[in-house]
């Protein structure tokens, strides 16, 4: 009698373990399905991106470029054909909407796209993760500004060139974008303040610091941008003028923003004035913009 109980204790232990095992199972089934399907659409993704780089890039496009963005004009031949392939990949997987009544055109999309796709130039990209729209006005925009002092809330408005969300679109002023972007020289480009911000957030957090290409990288960049931030705004709360805007004294993510508008369109009286930040946005740019004037 006692066998039969035992056996029969056996198989209800079992049937237990086999109970137990059954959800594991199913877990360990679902993930391997899912990692599978990242794989698969991986896949296709990278496959998508390198049809449309080999893609060729229309002559109406480059003579917008030509006409709307002089900093195309300088760069290197090399760095224009790759900037051709970004802009095609860009341009798939971007949606523009056109706000206050502003018709979306191939001008608009191929002049924002390249500046945009100036800051990826020379380095691997997944093409500005994280959102997929961006919104154009045909001038600068009102934007609510909410203060809250405890229980008391207020709302102001604010006229802005652009703005970028976190995780969320990218808006700009269209005359903003072609002001910015025909004048070189003056250190303001909208298209590469706010896309120097979805860089930025790339690691989830908007604070001055994007992913960079090395480990060995971020103890040098925290400490040469930490000191060039505090040099700044001291500069600013003197009133003593310097090649970067004091805008960018707003707050470390603001520093880093305009201190890329400052890297692309006045790289000389950057390297000159503040030589030690100019090589650590060289290094993260893998880029010399000083070299093309």
């Amino acid at each position: 009698m006692g066998g039969a109980y035992d056996d029969f204790a056996a198989w209800r232990s079992s049937c237990a373990i086999g109970a137990l095992q059954m959800p594991i199972l199913l877990v360990f089934g679902l993930l391997s399905g899912i990692i599978a399907v990242w794989f698969l659409l991986r896949h296709f993704r990278l496959a998508r991106r390198g049809a449309l780089r080999a893609e060729p890039f229309p002559d109406d496009w480059v003579r917008v470029l030509n006409r709307n963005v002089p900093l195309y004009r300088v760069l290197p031949q090399d760095l224009r054909d790759e900037l051709h392939q970004h802009i095609n990949v860009f341009l798939e997987e971007k949606t523009f909407e056109g706000c206050g009544g502003l018709t979306i055109t191939d001008e608009i999309r191929v002049t924002i796209a390249s500046l945009a796709c100036v800051l990826l130039l020379n380095r691997n990209t997944n093409y500005f993760p994280g959102f997929s729209t961006i919104l154009v006005y045909p001038e600068t925009y009102v934007a609510p500004v909410v203060h809250r002092d405890g229980l008391v809330e207020t709302v102001d408005e604010s006229v802005r060139a652009g703005e970028s969300w976190h995780q969320g679109p990218v808006v700009l002023s269209w005359a903003d974008v072609i002001r910015g972007g025909s004048q070189t020289r003056d250190g303001y480009n909208v298209v590469l303040h706010e896309f120097a911000h979805k860089l930025d957030e790339e690691n989830d957090e908007s604070d001055g610091l994007p992913v960079l290409g090395k480990d060995s990288q971020y103890e040098t960049w925290a400490e040469v941008l930490k000191r060039e931030y505090g040099n700044l705004q001291a500069d600013a709360e003197r009133g003593e003028p310097t090649v970067l805007d004091e805008y960018a004294a707003t707050s470390p993510s603001e520093f880093f923003a305009v201190a890329t508008e400052t890297f692309f369109e006045k790289p000389v009286e950057l390297k000159e004035e503040h030589p030690l930040l100019y090589e650590e946005l060289r290094k993260f740019y893998e880029l010399d913009p000083s070299s093309w004037h």
